[in-house]
C-alpha cells in the first residue's frame, strides 16, 4: 500500500491518499480516525460500480447506520436537478454536520457528490473511493467540485476536501480500454506539464499499465501522477494561478466535449487528449514551444495507437461555436482566451501568458485542425 499526503492550506489542513491493491478493508480504521463523531453513512455509488463491491462495504461499515443511493452518472444528469434530488433524500435521513458521505464512482460521481457534502447543512464529512482511472488519479485529488450548466461545464461548484481517498485498483479490472485510456490521458498530462523523467518512464512502460496486467507498476503510474497532482494543489489550493497550469489542454478539451454534447461520442479523456494535441500545436505555431519536443508528445500517441480524426471531432463549420463556448471558461477573466502553452516537456507557460482574441484563435484552427491523428 502506498500512501500520499496531500497538503490544502497553509494551516496544514491534509488528508491521506490511500493507493493499492485489495485495500478498501481498511476503510473502518480510517473512518474512525479521520470522521469522528459519526454514526450515520450515507453511499453514493455509480451505477456502473460491480455488485460485489457494494456488498464489501455493506460488510465493512455494518458497525454504522447506512444507507444507499445508486445513479447513472453521466455528464447530462450532473446538474442542479440531480443535486437537488440527493438533498432531499439525505435532509429526509437526517445526517448531522458529524456524519459521512461516501462517493464510490468515477469523476462526475465524485464531482457531484463532493457538491452535496460541501452544501449540506454547510459541510459535511466526505469521503471518496475513486473507481475509474480517471479519478484516481486525478479529479479525487485538489478537492475541486462542480456542476454543469448550460454555459459551459463545472461553471458552479466550491472547493471542498475530502478527509480521505482510498484508491482501489481492482475497481480498474472491470474498466473497457477506452475508459482506461480516459484515464491515462491526466497520468499523461501530469507528465507533459511538470515531470521529463516521468515522460520517459511512461515511454518504457505505457503499454503494460494499459494492459492492467502489471500491479507494480499501474500503482507506480498513479502514485506518481497524484504527486504532480499534489504538487499544484499545494502552491494553489483554489486555483487562483498556478494551478491552473494543470488545465493544459482542457480549454479546448472543455469546449469540444460541449460541442458534442458531453455524449459518449468523446468522452472526458478523449477530449484532453485532443485538446493537448491542440495546444501542443498552438504552442509550436506560436513559437513557444519547438517542432522536436512537439513531437516527441506526437510519438507517444502514435505508440500507444491512440488515433483521432481531429477533421471529424473539430469540424470547419463548428469553429466559431467552439470558440464562443471557450470565451466561458472559467479560467478567463476578460474577453481572450486564457491558454496554457508548453514550452517543453516538463514546463508549461504560466497563467496569462497567452491570451488569444477571437480573431486570433479563428486564423489558427486551420492549421490547428490539419493535424494528422
Amino acid at each position: 500500500m502506498k500512501k500520499v499526503i496531500v497538503k490544502t492550506s497553509e494551516n496544514s489542513n491534509n488528508y491521506p491518499i490511500f493507493i493499492g491493491r485489495n485495500i478498501l478493508k481498511i476503510l473502518p480504521e480510517v473512518l474512525k480516525k479521520h470522521t469522528k463523531g459519526t454514526k450515520k453513512i450515507a453511499i453514493i455509488f455509480d451505477d456502473n460500480v460491480p455488485i460485489k463491491f457494494k456488498k464489501l462495504l455493506k460488510k465493512l461499515l455494518k458497525n454504522y447506520d447506512v444507507f444507499l443511493e445508486t445513479i447513472k452518472f453521466n455528464e447530462k444528469n450532473k446538474n442542479f436537478s440531480t443535486v437537488d434530488k440527493i438533498l432531499k433524500k439525505f435532509l429526509r435521513k437526517n445526517l448531522s454536520r458529524s456524519d459521512t458521505l461516501i462517493c464510490v464512482g468515477g469523476g462526475i460521481a465524485g464531482d457531484v457528490s463532493s457538491f452535496v457534502a460541501s452544501i449540506l447543512k454547510r459541510g459535511i464529512n466526505f469521503v471518496n473511493i475513486p473507481t475509474t482511472l480517471l479519478s484516481q488519479n486525478d479529479s479525487s485529488i485538489g478537492g475541486k467540485t462542480g456542476v454543469n450548466t448550460d454555459y459551459g461545464k463545472n461553471i458552479i461548484g466550491t472547493f471542498y476536501q475530502p478527509k480521505f481517498v482510498i484508491i482501489e485498483t481492482e475497481f480498474l479490472k472491470s474498466l473497457s480500454r477506452r475508459e482506461i485510456l480516459c484515464g491515462y490521458a491526466e497520468i499523461l498530462k501530469h507528465a507533459i506539464i511538470k515531470d521529463e523523467k516521468f515522460f520517459a518512464w511512461l515511454n518504457k512502460n505505457s503499454k503494460e499499465i494499459l494492459k492492467l496486467k502489471n500491479d507494480k507498476l499501474l500503482i507506480s503510474a498513479i502514485t506518481k501522477s497524484c504527486k504532480v497532482k499534489r504538487h499544484f494543489v499545494l502552491k494553489d489550493t483554489h486555483e487562483s494561478n498556478l494551478r491552473m497550469q494543470l488545465n493544459f489542454g482542457h480549454t479546448f478539451a472543455h469546449s469540444l466535449e460541449a460541442l458534442h454534447g458531453y455524449s459518449k461520442k468523446l468522452n472526458h479523456g478523449e477530449a484532453v487528449l485532443i485538446g493537448m494535441l491542440l495546444a501542443t500545436k498552438l504552442s509550436v505555431i506560436k513559437k513557444v514551444c519547438n517542432d522536436k519536443e512537439a513531437n516527441k508528445i506526437f510519438e507517444h500517441y502514435k505508440n500507444q495507437k491512440i488515433n483521432f480524426n481531429l477533421k471529424n471531432v473539430v469540424p470547419k463549420n463548428k469553429i466559431n461555436k467552439i470558440i464562443s463556448l471557450m470565451i466561458n471558461d472559467k479560467k478567463n477573466n476578460d474577453n481572450k482566451i486564457n491558454f496554457i502553452l508548453l514550452k517543453k516537456i516538463g514546463k508549461t507557460t504560466s497563467p496569462g501568458d497567452h491570451k488569444l482574441s477571437t480573431s486570433e484563435l479563428k486564423k489558427y484552427f486551420p492549421k490547428l485542425i490539419n493535424l494528422n491523428f
